[in-house]
């Protein structure tokens, strides 16, 4: 199975996004701890591991210098991480607990809700809220984000307001 995997960020379409909203707008999560684990910078990546296996290769090309960082998240009972969205994909693995993910950029607010051993992935600029399973027991997850370089810490979350369709 082949999957490509392409985010193309410029700063001209970052300042004209409508998805920048002001913070007097944003949803602070609470009961949301990151961790930062490692970030790495790899500069332009143009990789294209294909012919080794004849079921599995990877192509993976980036315009500008490429970022690549692993966070651990807790979400404690009741928890959330609060309306926002990121400007690179997300390679989600819970590793303890049940997390819900609400996906605002979906007109439904489609949720699915992930158990430890599970993975996901979330989408570039989709605007999602992840919410702890379970009123008990804290949760846990493992974010890997590949992203355009300079987008770490801070930056990387992009608070959005609550989506007018997840009335919840």
């Amino acid at each position: 199975i082949l999957r490509i995997v392409t985010s193309t960020v410029t700063a001209g379409a970052l300042i004209a996004s409508p998805m920048f909203v002001s913070p007097a707008l944003a949803t602070p999560g609470h009961g949301f701890a990151p961790s930062p684990v490692v970030n790495g910078t790899f500069g332009t990546l143009n990789i294209n591991e294909g012919g080794h296996n004849d079921h599995w290769s990877l192509m993976l090309k980036t315009n500008s210098s490429t970022d690549l960082g692993v966070d651990r998240l807790t979400v404690q009972p009741g928890g959330s991480s609060g309306w926002h969205a990121h400007p690179g994909e997300v390679f989600v693995t819970v590793t303890q607990g049940s997390i819900t993910w609400y996906n605002g950029s979906d007109p439904l607010c489609a949720s699915k809700t992930y158990s430890a051993g599970e993975s996901f992935i979330e989408p570039v600029f989709g605007v999602h809220n992840v919410v702890n399973a379970s009123s008990s027991a804290g949760a846990e997850f493992i974010a890997i984000t590949i992203k355009p370089s300079g987008f770490v810490g801070p930056a990387f979350r992009l608070d959005r307001a609550k989506p007018n369709n997840c009335n919840f």
